[in-house]
């Protein structure tokens, strides 16, 4: 279940869903807002379109965070033609990834991998990391 004091598309009630049966903390900012956590959390002086705070283990306490910045997120759906929760559905899916503990720098494709599979369920557009690789 996903714990949120604001209105968030539906497709990631179900995409938290097929991932975990565990709670998942999710928090939209703007830009601002996430040069500030970015800053205070990874000292790194720049706004980002995702971050994820996983949390140690206890039972009924939330797997982590996921804080997404909806003013990048309106600005690569235009940018890449699809919808603004299509992009937030694709944000929060590399998010709880990683709360999930992949971690796309470190493995061998694995997170690339289960984003893809993902992708394909919930027939959502071309994923953070396929994006990224495209773009080296």
């Amino acid at each position: 279940m996903i714990i949120c004091d604001e209105k968030y598309p539906e497709i990631l009630d179900q995409i938290c869903q097929y991932l975990t049966a565990s709670d998942v903390e999710l928090s939209f900012v703007d830009s601002e807002q996430m040069r500030d956590i970015n800053l205070k959390q990874r000292k790194i002086n720049k706004t980002t379109d995702v971050l994820s705070f996983p949390f140690e283990f206890i039972m009924h306490v939330p797997l982590g965070c996921i804080v997404i910045n909806l003013d990048l997120a309106e600005e690569k759906s235009k940018e890449f033609n699809h919808s603004k929760d299509d992009e937030i559905a694709l944000l929060f899916t590399h998010g709880l990834l990683h709360v999930l503990g992949f971690d796309h720098e470190k493995d061998s494709g694995e997170m690339r991998e289960k984003e893809e599979e993902i992708i394909d369920k919930f027939n959502l557009p071309k994923s953070l990391i396929v994006r990224t690789m495209d773009q080296i």
